[in-house]
């Protein structure tokens, strides 16, 4: 702002505190190496189970991005009925649940239900005690199978391409309504509104022009 007329001159700023109030990341190749370690510790700590949980595939929101696809919170409470698995059961086998998101496709529904009909195939469950196994538990031939700690090197969104639900490319986008969607649903509505007035006036017309003759 220019100094107008005879005032005081504005007081600059320009000693900084320089310990309390500015801060230098100088850290951030020990932090980056500090969370591998943690990360290769955890995974230990947790083997043979998996470090991450299995999530869907959704697509983005807003009209701008709904073509791409990515993981999603949870599973839906419909998707988890029609995969077979008990709500309450899923978070203990590693299947994140969100209880408030809703299904409003078919193709939707159908891939992340066979997503989890994928996971459930490959899912090895030891039992918590060798000397009570459940129902649940996978058979002791069957758990000596190979198994992974990463769920999303193999459920990733690439998966979603096999189930047909993957990123739809630009050029196979449809074209576009002539003269523009918002004119065509106004006049659809239009239509439907006044169907009524309309076929009563064109009645009255053809009455009329039948008494002239």
């Amino acid at each position: 702002m220019a100094i107008k007329h005879n005032q005081q001159i504005p007081h600059n700023h320009f000693r900084k505190d320089w310990q309390r109030r500015v801060r230098c990341h100088f850290d951030q190749p020990g932090k980056k190496v500090a969370r591998r370690q943690a990360r290769r510790s955890k995974a230990a700590a947790v083997a043979p189970r998996p470090v991450d949980k299995l999530r869907p595939i959704v697509r983005c929101p807003t009209v701008k991005y709904n073509r791409r696809t990515r993981l999603g919170r949870g599973f839906s409470l419909a998707e988890l009925k029609a995969a077979g698995i008990p709500k309450l059961y899923a978070p203990t086998i590693g299947i994140s649940v969100d209880h408030r998101r809703q299904n409003l496709s078919e193709e939707g529904l159908a891939a992340n239900v066979e997503r989890l009909q994928q996971y459930k195939a490959r899912l090895i469950v030891f039992p918590r005690k060798t000397n009570k196994a459940k129902s649940t538990d996978t058979p002791k031939d069957q758990q000596t199978a190979e198994t992974t700690q990463s769920i999303r090197s193999a459920f990733g969104v690439e998966s979603a391409v096999a189930a047909g639900f993957s990123e739809i490319k630009k050029s196979e986008i449809p074209a576009g309504v002539e003269g523009g969607a918002y004119k065509a649903l106004r006049k659809a509505r239009s239509d439907a509104r006044y169907v009524g007035a309309r076929e009563k006036r064109a009645k009255e017309k053809a009455d009329a022009d039948k008494e002239k003759k």
